[in-house]
């Protein structure tokens, strides 16, 4: 297989991989937030419409928009934000490097769907489908 074939054949189907799988992840992070599910630190969840349950509420829906490929580029570009604002509101002030402060995997989701919103939802995606009609 050549590079011309990784290129055309898989850069569009592993950008849709890459898609489902963070999206799968960050989808868990909002049901355990607002749902309990799987079992975390706060079993009651956050009061309604305070930072961390609105934080849940766009994880779970933009988690599920992302995971099926809907409004990829909208929906990435909030969540890169939600991302961005959760790191420098709720990890930044605790430390400056990322690996103490626990903002790492902040700073990850923020950049790959920042990625999302140049790239899109790649060719598994319901965009994808949208746009052939």
């Amino acid at each position: 297989m050549d590079t011309v074939q990784l290129k055309t054949i898989w850069a569009p189907r592993l950008l849709s991989v890459l898609r489902i799988v963070a999206a799968l992840i960050f989808f868990e992070h909002g049901t355990q937030k607002l749902l309990g599910f799987p079992a975390g630190p706060n079993p009651g969840g956050p009061a309604a419409l305070s930072l961390p349950w609105i934080a849940g509420v766009l994880e779970i829906v933009g988690g599920a928009l992302l995971f099926v490929g809907l409004f990829t580029r909208p929906t990435a570009f909030v969540l890169s934000g939600l991302m961005a604002c959760a790191y420098w509101i709720a990890h930044a002030p605790r430390s400056i490097y990322p690996i103490l402060n626990g903002g790492d995997a902040a700073i990850l989701y923020c950049f790959v769907f920042l990625y999302f919103v140049a790239a899109g939802g790649g060719v598994w995606s319901l965009d994808h489908l949208r746009g052939k009609r």
